[in-house]
């Protein structure tokens, strides 16, 4: 006996919210053939419409779900689930009014059930396009509850899965990704269709988060998987998240790929995707500019708008009511004209109530920019503390250091702004203000230390088998599932009230002594200066031409990483000279016009992220000097001097380090209290830390520049991830980190760096000795002990490892980080 038409609709209706629109149409077929019930014939015919509207053919899906439901003697329940259709289908055309009077309509028809539940979720979708996000949840947290209570898995995941995308229209990206993850997992067993979309929302909470390559990546996944499927709206929103994530980094592909969404949309009917998407390739013109990056003309296609074509696209969002959409492509273009010092099309800077952080940080920078090009500088800073004070009462709702590194990419501009003031106001105690809120900002809200975690330990446990499988564990899902667990667990710590203050110049330069100074290095977008800070006198010093220094930095790591490969043999001395000559150059451009005014002191060193992994103690005139690397003058400063001498220490030694056994061997030689770990194994290594007052580990360590809080340290049995660290209940004084690439910073939007150095710091840590880049294992081993001499004598981590380097003649790139002295 074959199967009934009322079974083979039921599994055609599941095929189809699965994306999978080819077998749900053969059942469909089945279904008509084998029934003549009228109520039923109208419900395949808006299964089929559906599929019509989610396959791109919009004006067939509404004439075949427009005549079902005017179908005469249908029940009142069929009536009313066909107008649901109707409504759905009308907001896949963009018309979300009469998308919503439909779905109003068939809702008040039914009193309960899914059919109820499936027409709450679709009013939900249209209340987020129209920001009503308080009767948006209302409608999709109702239709979750029915789901779970009738048993319907994938349903409520979905329903949850859209709470969270409200969440993240709401500016709460921690709730946002809580709800998305917990979604996940069913929704990726569901379908291919479902995964794609999933992927793509929670893309959007990364990049909205400021984790933009990965986002990156996930968007680009998703358009690759919805091109495969008969999907085309939702491979235009995928096109159009791309883009949107694409804006800052790479403007000229986002107008390309924006351009796409746009004639995707245009395809569908759908005139209020299309201008979105045409908002976002204008905003991208505008970026780009008109001259592509070798110099020719580019096509007129991707030429910076004319004001008019701006105001006509701004007042077309504006009447299909996407103030957010409108106001985002209106101030793009203020920006655009005030930093060419033109007039703006509009006095007054507004932005409309429900406008997300980065608009309203984007309004702060246009009036920042347009008062710096009048030379109306004080206000220009007034206006660009305004908005960075407004990102802080956000950023301090966080207590995740991955989180709290990240948001700050909104800052960017407006803090651009403000140094680019300062430094031309020519007044130290400014520009000390500004660079100290440049270095500051990822460092200003206290972030929480999570309590212990079971179930994410051994989620990092999981992630560390994965890991070890090879290089591919990036991409491998269930890597990617854990990953995005342990991120959100670490993002959940929230609430975090505490703000470190900063100081100002006068409590600064009070606090030297006579054998201090501190060297800031401030990059203004324009050019580079240097303030010098004693307690006799301030200096704020030109660089000269940024031009020739920011030429010297790519070859700088690949020459380091040369030099430390190529010890021995005929290439060594070449290696060696290449080296010697670009570190003299630098040396000469960023440190010889300071020489005069620090003379001999040691020095508290800042630097700004476009001079991240610069060896510094491998300058010509740093060798042996005593200085340590700051996050911020103020940190340094609040860390203060009254610090007990150390009396544990702890070495781990990691696995195919040749001279590792040695290096801890000789170091824990100068200590009384020593204990080596060799093999060093993850739980010995925590519980180490937790006991000492200085850890050495000697491993190899992993960067991971998309997140370095998954950066690590291989050790025997796996890799001890920065998520690790953050679990380790009392962390050691001072940390030395003899290991390649584990010093390693990864810029976040030009000031802030996050790595292993970070990780510990963050975690309580006072200093930790590291190297940026690698380091020959022979160099290493005896710097290192050296070093320990001192450390054991009870002299600062700064100290002990310039009188390792003057006593050996070491000249290797290890520095202190943090408070070294």
């Amino acid at each position: 006996m074959g199967r009934s038409a009322e079974a083979l609709h039921h599994d055609a209706v599941d095929l189809t919210n699965r994306g999978l629109f080819g077998r749900a149409e053969h059942l469909l077929a089945r279904a008509g053939v084998v029934s003549d019930d009228r109520d039923l014939h109208a419900r395949i015919a808006g299964t089929q419409a559906l599929i019509h509207a989610r396959s791109g053919d919009l004006e067939r899906a509404e004439a075949v779900a427009l005549a079902a439901w005017q179908t005469s003697g249908l029940s009142d329940e069929t009536i009313a689930i066909l107008a649901g259709q109707l409504g759905s289908i009308a907001e896949r055309a963009g018309r979300l009014d009469d998308a919503d009077r439909w779905l109003t309509r068939a809702i008040g028809a039914l009193d309960d059930g899914v059919e109820r539940a499936n027409l709450l979720v679709n009013r939900g979708v249209v209340g987020m396009e129209r920001r009503d996000l308080a009767r948006a949840a209302a409608d999709t947290r109702a239709a979750a509850e029915i789901y779970a209570a009738e048993g319907l898995e994938v349903d409520a995941a979905e329903a949850r899965h859209n709470l969270g995308y409200i969440d993240l229209m709401r500016g709460d990206v921690v709730a946002a990704l809580a709800e998305m993850t917990r979604a996940n997992p069913v929704l990726a067993r569901a379908s291919k269709a479902a995964a794609a979309i999933s992927a793509l929302d929670r893309a959007e909470v990364l990049r909205d988060a400021g984790l933009l390559r990965e986002a990156e990546e996930l968007f680009s996944d998703a358009v690759d998987a919805l091109s495969t499927m008969r999907m085309p709206k939702e491979r235009a929103e995928a096109e159009f998240a791309l883009a949107t994530a694409l804006l800052r980094n790479d403007p000229v592909r986002a107008r390309r790929i924006a351009a796409s969404a746009a004639r995707r949309f245009r395809r569908a009917r759908n005139e209020r995707w299309a201008l979105r998407a045409e908002g976002i390739e204008m905003r991208a013109r505008l970026a780009a500019g008109s001259i592509s990056g070798r110099g020719e003309r580019v096509p007129a296609s991707a030429r910076t708008p004319r004001p008019q074509a701006v105001a006509a696209l701004v007042d077309a969002l504006g009447a299909h009511r996407m103030p957010v959409d409108a106001a985002a492509l209106r101030l793009t273009h203020e920006l655009w004209l005030a930093r060419r010092g033109r007039e703006p099309a509009a006095r007054v800077v507004r932005t409309p109530t429900t406008a997300p952080m980065d608009i309203r940080l984007l309004a702060h920078e246009v009036r920042a920019v347009r008062a710096a090009e009048q030379d109306r500088h004080a206000q220009a800073r007034r206006h660009a503390r305004a908005g960075l004070e407004e990102l802080l009462g956000w950023q301090r709702q966080f207590g995740s250091l991955d989180l709290q590194t990240s948001v700050v990419w909104m800052g960017h501009g407006l803090m651009g702004a403000g140094l680019r003031s300062a430094v031309k106001s020519g007044r130290p105690d400014v520009v000390f203000e500004w660079s100290e809120r440049a270095r500051h900002l990822n460092l200003q809200v206290a972030p929480l230390r999570p309590p212990p975690d079971p179930e994410l330990a051994a989620e990092l446990a999981e992630l560390r088998m994965l890991r070890a499988d090879g290089d591919t564990w990036m991409s491998d899902p269930r890597a990617t599932e854990l990953r995005n667990r342990a991120r959100q667990r670490q993002w959940s710590e929230t609430g975090s009230a505490e703000v470190h203050g900063r100081a100002t110049l006068d409590e600064v330069q009070g606090s030297l002594d006579d054998a201090t100074a501190v060297v800031s290095f401030v990059y203004s977008g324009d050019g580079l200066s240097a303030l010098v800070v004693t307690a006799q006198r301030v200096s704020l010093i030109e660089l000269g031409d940024w031009s020739g220094v920011r030429a010297l930095l790519p070859g700088l790591r690949s020459d380091l990483d040369m030099a430390a490969a190529v010890q021995h043999g005929p290439l060594a001395p070449v290696v060696r000279r290449s080296l010697d000559e670009r570190i003299g150059v630098l040396s000469a451009r960023l440190l010889d016009p300071v020489l005069s005014a620090i003379g001999d002191r040691r020095l508290v060193l800042t630097a700004p992220g476009v001079l991240n992994g610069i060896p510094w103690a491998m300058m010509p005139t740093f060798h042996s000097r005593v200085f340590t690397v700051a996050g911020s003058v103020s940190r340094w400063l609040q860390a203060g001097r009254d610090v007990a001498a150390p009396s544990a220490a702890g070495f781990a030694v990691g696995p195919r380090v040749p001279r590792g056994a040695e290096e801890a061997r000789t170091a824990a030689a100068a200590w009384r209290d020593a204990q080596v770990l060799d093999p060093a194994q993850i739980a010995g290594v925590t519980r180490l830390a937790e006991r000492s007052d200085v850890l050495h580990v000697a491993a190899h360590g992993r960067h991971a520049a998309d997140n370095p809080m998954f950066s690590g340290l291989e050790l025997a049995d796996g890799t001890l991830f920065g998520y690790d660290i953050d679990l380790i209940e009392r962390v050691p004084q001072t940390v030395v980190l003899s290991a390649c690439e584990v010093g390693r910073s990864s810029v976040r939007w030009g000031e802030e760096a996050v790595g292993m150095t970070r990780v510990w710091l963050h975690a309580g840590t006072r200093c930790v000795i590291a190297a940026p880049v690698i380091v020959a294992d022979d160099e290493a081993c005896e710097l290192l002990g050296r070093m320990h001499q001192g450390l054991a004598a009870g002299e600062e981590p700064a100290v002990a490892l310039a009188e390792a380097a003057r006593h050996t003649g070491i000249r290797a790139p290890f520095q202190a980080h943090g408070a070294g002295f």
